[in-house]
């Protein structure tokens, strides 16, 4: 599924208890001990506008949550030049800021691959870039991003490199040669870990379920991945959220793979969609991830997949502002 291009146009600290499965929206204390470690707590985020208004748009968005913190800023660099996957755009300094600001905050970066990333370009032409890619020839676009990510002050960005790359769509996907594809991460990885200073984490976040290619083929290695993602919304394939967790490369067996190769969790994208506003699925999904404690969660907040920039979402809007208010 892609979203970018209406991200550009259109353009929680907080855990839940489980039992929000069963008994309503009673939202958890954290933990105790944890002192506000990014390593110890799930870190709420919220998709909010892809430049500097995103940050502006964090605390209007908290003082919304009754005061709950978002910990996880969280952007995309535009796929449409090199200059700009390079980190070209001045709003990078703005949320650099931001995450400088507060030791225990993330600053979630999604990182296209390949420039004219939502351009509609043929499975062969794509097959052609990631050949390239594999070789080595984009390396030094992926070095300059990391050069200006340490010089700003943010060397432990997490960068949410090639997302949904199982879809159709993006120009970055993955089906057109999978073994390529690999490749060509393991050289970006590279690229960007071979710059001083840097202490990057490398989230791969495929789409919930099969869609074009099933994602486990498309896996780098352990040694480049430090995140197993997923983005995850409230649409088919599956009629309810019970078929979302359950269904082949759903989201159990994300936790179970991430599990086996001994990676956290992540869930970079997530919200409402096909099913309009849907409390319950909202409910689902925050105990989910009460349950199985991602690094970090980053619901999608504008029409429709949102809950306070959108209006069309109001029931699914209350379960999450009471769930994630500091007063429950």
């Amino acid at each position: 599924m892609s979203r970018r291009g209406r991200r550009l146009l259109r353009a929680c600290t907080s855990t839940v208890a489980f039992g929000l499965l069963m008994t309503g929206c009673h939202a958890a204390r954290p933990r105790e001990g944890s002192g506000g470690s990014p390593g110890t707590e799930v870190a709420v985020g919220a998709y909010l506008h892809y430049g500097s208004p995103g940050v502006e748009r964090m605390q209007e968005f908290s003082r919304w949550l009754g005061g709950t913190e978002l910990r996880a800023g969280h952007t995309y660099l535009p796929g449409d030049t090199w200059a700009n996957i390079e980190g070209a755009p001045d709003s990078l300094r703005t949320w650099a800021r931001w995450r400088r600001a507060r030791a225990d905050r993330l600053f979630v970066l999604n990182v296209p691959m390949l420039e004219r990333n939502e351009a509609g370009v043929p499975d062969g032409r794509v097959a052609e870039l990631i050949r390239s890619g594999a070789r080595g020839e984009y390396d030094h676009h992926f070095r300059r991003l990391a050069e200006r990510l340490v010089a700003l002050g943010v060397p432990d960005t997490v960068v949410v490199l090639g997302w949904e790359m199982n879809g159709f769509n993006y120009t970055h996907r993955c089906r057109p040669d999978p073994d390529n594809w690999k490749r060509y991460w393991r050289r970006i990885v590279g690229a960007m870990r071979s710059v001083r200073g840097q202490r990057f984490r490398f989230d791969f976040a495929p789409n919930r379920g099969g869609d074009a290619i099933a994602w486990t083929r498309c896996y780098p290695g352990d040694d480049v991945v430090d995140v197993v993602g997923m983005d995850s919304y409230d649409q088919p394939p599956g009629d309810d959220f019970n078929d979302q967790v359950r269904q082949p490369l759903g989201l159990q067996e994300q936790v179970d793979f991430a599990k086996a190769h001994h990676k956290r969790i992540s869930y970079p994208e997530w919200g409402l969609f096909r099913n309009g506003d849907n409390p319950e699925y909202v409910r689902r999904m925050l105990a989910w991830i009460a349950e199985h404690e991602p690094l970090y969660h980053s619901i999608t907040d504008y029409c429709p997949h949102g809950v306070w920039q959108c209006g069309e979402n109001p029931e699914s809007a209350r379960v999450f502002r009471e769930s994630l208010s500091p007063r429950r």
